[in-house]
């Protein structure tokens, strides 16, 4: 692990360096992708939504809430059933701050955002504790979309940066990850990481597997975001920087781009210290085991906070998602801003949302 001012980096650090010297002085363009899988609406898998029958929505309503900054297809900001707000607050307060433009992408989300968006006619995956999540023939064409998407995408800036939102996307992250043959311990929206649960929901979708052929192997059990984040980044890679922005889901992400193919010198992947420190997960570890890329991991000082919402992520809650971690790495990249000016810039914009609702 190395230091530089700001930021925790590990794995390939040298790397690590030129990325962060060379992306300061370039434009970034923040990619959000949505999508779903009903293995989220197990029982006690998931945080995200308030209750089960708004889990589905709550990608689209992040996706609101980044542009608008607040929801259409819900009334409310997506919450913990306790109030604690989406990650998307440290994503929006991140972009806004330095300017960063946004784009939305329907990759299988169960409902659709109301603004405007790429669509990729993408089907959402099924519950993987029950059945296949896809077809080999989906997991090809997810492939396919994501090379034309991040060849575009990447072709208007310097750094691509890719965040996710989708619900239960831990436990097929997981699956994918022990399927490739990865030794993966993965984090969770909540404090008391499900692990059992996740376990058991893995274990049994393994027996499924009867190829090790990977796009068989992600049809079997994994999601739609994992084949189409790959195949945006195995093109983007080759055309800018492309930073992952997330934790667990995109160590599932780069598994599985490395079996179809990226260029490792332009890649790295940003996240929270709640992710690189969390100890039921092996996230570090992990990435290290999967290529040999730079990892930036940023404390946004949460745990100073005033308010008892914000401070829950450094508590474990949520931790990192809707690409909370690589934005908020871009804009103190991009403004000079630290942790401290950070968490002022979020504050404000949680007070604005609570005396809102």
């Amino acid at each position: 692990m190395t230091f530089v001012r700001k930021f925790e980096l590990y794995g390939n650090t040298d790397q690590a360096q030129n990325f962060l010297e060379t992306a300061k002085s370039g434009k970034f363009l923040f990619s959000f992708v949505i999508s779903y899988t009903e293995t989220c609406e197990v029982p006690g898998i998931t945080f995200a939504g308030a209750d089960k029958d708004s889990i589905p929505f709550t990608p689209p309503a992040d996706a609101e809430y980044l542009h608008y900054g607040y929801c259409k297809t819900i009334d409310n900001i997506p919450m913990t059933p306790d109030g604690k707000p989406t990650p998307g607050v440290l994503t929006k307060s991140a972009l806004e701050s330095a300017s960063i433009p946004h784009m939305t992408i329907n990759a299988g989300s169960k409902i659709l955002p109301q603004l405007p968006f790429l669509e990729t006619g993408l089907s959402f995956g099924k519950n993987i504790s029950a059945q296949n999540a896809m077809t080999d023939y989906q997991v090809s064409r997810a492939v396919d979309y994501g090379r034309i998407v991040g060849r575009n995408m990447a072709s208007l800036t310097d750094c691509l940066v890719i965040g996710e939102s989708i619900p239960g996307g831990t436990t097929t992250a997981l699956a994918v990850l022990r399927a490739l043959g990865f030794d993966a311990k993965v984090s969770s929206s909540m404090p008391d990481n499900p692990v059992e649960l996740k376990n058991q929901i893995v274990n049994s979708a393994l027996k499924r597997i009867d190829s090790d052929h990977p796009y068989s192997i992600v049809s079997k059990v994994g999601d739609p975001m994992i084949p189409f984040v790959s195949g945006m980044l195995s093109s983007a890679s080759n055309v800018s920087n492309v930073m992952l922005a997330g934790g667990t889901q995109m160590t599932a992400v780069l598994a599985f781009a490395s079996k179809i193919g990226f260029n490792l010198n332009n890649t790295s992947i940003g996240t929270t210290s709640y992710i690189t420190n969390d100890k039921s997960a092996n996230f570090v570890n992990l990435v290290e085991q999967i290529a040999d890329i730079p990892i930036i991991s940023v404390d946004p000082g949460l745990k100073n906070s005033q308010y008892s919402g914000l401070k829950a992520f450094s508590e474990g809650f949520a931790k990192e998602g809707v690409g909370a971690g690589g934005s908020i790495i871009s804009s103190m990249l991009k403004t000079g801003n630290d942790s401290t000016k950070f968490l002022d810039l979020a504050e404000k914009e949680y007070h604005r949302l609570s005396t809102s609702l």
